[in-house]
């Protein structure tokens, strides 16, 4: 394995499946946050147009605390060494030791369990069917 590789946390199929209710909290935290940042943006663009003109908005204060706790929430997932692919379909990879290669346990928080991997290269697009030799 390469000195890369070595850096990365790797998980087995048993600490990434015990991982899903966690991240499931933590995801549907950090939608929300996400849901009301998008519903501000044509407020906080209309103000940057404005700056030059001493422009502002009264959400400003509000947006730096939704943002802020949207930072939190992908920090915290972050922090626990999977990979966020997608925040939308809350698609996330787990890297895998698998054939002395990494590769990545692929899984979507509205699936019910880690199914699926890929390779690096290949994404979401090149999913394979978990087989028995995955533990």
């Amino acid at each position: 394995m390469s000195e890369e590789q070595e850096a990365i946390r790797t998980f087995t199929l048993r600490e990434a499946r015990s991982l899903i209710p966690k991240l499931r909290t933590l995801f549907a935290r950090l939608n929300k946050e996400r849901e009301v940042l998008v519903k501000m943006n044509d407020e906080l663009q209309r103000a940057r147009e404005k700056a030059e003109a001493n422009g502002g908005t009264p959400q400003g204060v509000a947006y730096l605390t939704h943002l802020t706790a949207f930072s939190t929430m992908v920090h915290k997932v972050q922090s626990l060494g999977v990979l966020i692919k997608d925040f939308h379909t809350g698609l996330i990879d787990f890297p895998y030791e698998y054939e002395g290669r990494i590769v990545y346990l692929c899984w979507k928080t509205d699936e019910d369990d880690i199914d699926w991997w890929h390779e690096i290269e290949a994404g979401f697009a090149g999913r394979q069917l978990l087989t028995e030799d995955f533990e």
